[in-house]
């Protein structure tokens, strides 16, 4: 049975669920990427990291892959037409707009008489899995998590790559993305890479370490994660149980809680989990550009907060710390809403992921499911220096302040050569607006 194999954010061989049902049961097995034809929602970074992993995707395979630019859609139903395919096999996704254009796919394809399956998932539990003993949805992390090791127990699965009927792309439709240069380093064999150094040197830490964007105590399989070059059942399937490798456990839950509580909330992705704060008075950022501004290009004058977001434009990733202190400084300290980071951190972010994305910053913002209460309200200087002890972070991606020692980091305004070097003073008082943030929470509980 002639089968074309639709690459999303499953690009790799191995522990791949559907990718293993296609090598079994089809006479031939063609590979295929759809990379978008508009780029300009992202960063190049992004658009790049994305190229970069279907071009180590490529390079793993004996023929190499089918690479479209286009609508999925269109690209994927119009080639299985010219390659007389019998079916499309592809990874079912969860998050609304791949889900949608999935359906869309399968009617495009009943047209031609041409059968689409789509089999797993990116999750070690499928988003809808787990609920409550009355068949409703949890809303809370832990009871979740609870639940969800039960359900936690698929294993790996594996393919002899060498002995899958592959199919060579049509040359006259292959694009090449070699061309697309990226410092982001990517690819299934780079993933396996990056989870077998930090299960050998970092993960007995972790518990410790993850909160620190100083120096490099968390995983770094985000991006790996994203792009679906490694499974978590891959990672769970060799996680043991000392305290570093269970708070790792659980943070892989989290990613699969924001899954499950997307797949029941799709609207959630730009819209108010908890519809109250949708009455919030928020600041309109059109009125105020300059402060907007200034937080994108990390200029606001507090450094943790600059040295977050000068690492995400940067280098397209932001350490989850950081990311909970720029989330909550844009919704608490500046009033504007969280949507607008959240976009933000989409144009920019290698890793992103529309869960993650959206009910990570409804978590901080304080309306979302589980969420950090409204008035928990970040402290800039306090945060910086409690993760950012010795203020290195800061230094790394600010250099305006790498002549500053230690903590003095932290507060440039009360060092006499803070400013020297053209560093920005703060655009706003922190104590001011955490009380402003509060008075108008006060106004939609009266």
């Amino acid at each position: 049975m002639k089968t074309i194999f639709w690459f999303g954010r499953d690009r790799r061989l191995q522990d791949n669920e559907a990718l293993t049902f296609a090598a079994e049961t089809s006479s031939s097995v063609l590979p295929v990427f759809v990379f978008p034809a508009d780029t300009s929602q992202m960063s190049d970074l992004r658009a790049n990291s994305i190229a970069a992993s279907a071009v180590e995707l490529s390079e793993s395979l004996p023929l190499g892959l089918q690479v479209l630019v286009g609508d999925p859609v269109v690209a994927v139903a119009d080639l299985a037409t010219k390659a007389s395919a019998v079916r499309v096999i592809a990874t079912r996704s969860f998050e609304p707009e791949e889900a949608g254009l999935q359906r869309k796919l399968a009617l495009e394809l009943e047209t031609a008489g041409i059968e689409l399956l789509l089999i797993g998932s990116n999750y070690q539990v499928e988003p809808g899995t787990v609920l409550k003993d009355d068949g409703t949805p949890l809303r809370v992390y832990t009871p979740f998590y609870k639940r969800w090791v039960a359900h936690a127990s698929q294993r790996p699965f594996s393919i002899d790559v060498e002995s899958v009927s592959w199919k060579a792309p049509i040359a006259e439709l292959q694009h090449d993305l070699a061309n697309r240069e990226s410092s982001v380093q990517a690819g299934e064999n780079f993933a396996l890479e990056t989870w077998k150094r930090f299960k050998k040197e970092r993960i007995f830490d972790y518990s410790e370490n993850r909160n620190r964007p100083d120096f490099n105590g968390t995983s770094n399989l985000s991006h790996a994660l994203a792009h679906g070059e490694i499974h978590p059942r891959t990672i769970l399937a060799e996680l043991g149980g000392s305290p570093g490798e269970e708070v790792f456990r659980k943070e892989i839950a989290w990613r699969e809680f924001y899954a499950d509580v997307l797949f029941h909330n799709p609207h959630t992705v730009d819209q108010y989990y908890e519809k109250r704060f949708e009455k919030l008075r928020y600041d309109d950022p059109a009125e105020f550009p300059e402060k907007l501004a200034a937080w994108k290009t990390g200029n606001t004058g507090y450094p943790i907060v600059d040295a977050a977001m000068r690492q995400l434009v940067q280098s397209g990733w932001m350490h989850n710390r950081s990311r909970m202190i720029v989330a909550s400084f844009l919704v608490k300290d500046l009033h504007f809403e969280w949507q607008i980071g959240a976009r933000f951190f989409e144009h920019h972010l290698t890793d992103f992921d529309p869960a993650s994305n959206s009910h990570g910053w409804q978590w901080t913002a304080g309306c979302g499911t589980d969420a950090s209460p409204y008035y928990r309200v970040f402290n800039p200087i306090l945060q910086g220096s409690k993760f950012d002890p010795n203020g290195d972070y800061i230094r790394r991606w600010i250099p305006e302040l790498e002549h500053l020692e230690g903590k003095s980091v932290h507060e440039p305004w009360n060092d006499i050569a803070g400013y020297q070097n053209g560093y920005a003073p703060p655009i706003l008082d922190h104590s001011q607006e955490r009380d402003e943030a509060l008075g108008r929470l006060e106004e939609i509980k009266r």
